[in-house]
């Protein structure tokens, strides 16, 4: 596992990143590389393909899944040993979502955080206005295949 502590991070970015990663890893069982992770402010992000969902609880704000759909696509037959199209891999990007958001919080309530997630946006060619306090970026190499970026738009938890 990947285990990430660098002095421009909080403890819960920390606690976050490190959350994502290893449920990530345990929902895709497709060998991948953290590429890069960082703060980010963008205030418009656009998404050729994403999923979106809210988080509640301890942790306010949302998380952004985005890639391309033959990413997607290449990670849906691993898992499922069939190709998805259209509304079939719809619906998978938000399954997988959920099985990364749910992996999150199951992770990070062994910290004491927790977590609430809300069903999941699909996301085709759309634009996020964001309005967030911290963001968080990981990017995800899978080799030959393309990157995963997971995005946390984080507001005060107070």
């Amino acid at each position: 596992m990947t285990t990430i502590s660098l002095e421009s991070f909080t403890k819960l970015d920390e606690d976050l990143i490190n959350g994502i990663i290893l449920s990530l890893n345990t929902v895709v069982p497709i060998q991948n590389k953290i590429d890069n992770i960082h703060m980010t402010d963008y205030q418009h992000l656009d998404f050729p393909c994403a999923v979106l969902l809210s988080l509640t609880g301890d942790v306010k704000g949302k998380m952004v899944l985005a890639g391309d759909t033959s990413l997607f696509q290449h990670i849906a037959q691993t898992m499922f040993g069939m190709p998805l199209e259209g509304e079939m891999l719809s619906s998978f990007r938000g399954e997988l979502a959920n099985m990364i958001a749910g992996g999150l919080a199951t992770n990070v309530a062994n910290k004491e955080i927790y977590i609430d997630i809300t069903s999941p946006t699909i996301m085709d060619g759309e634009t996020i206005k964001a309005d967030y306090q911290r963001g968080l970026q990981i990017t995800t190499a899978f080799d030959q295949i393309g990157n995963l970026e997971i995005y946390m738009l984080l507001n005060d938890s107070n």
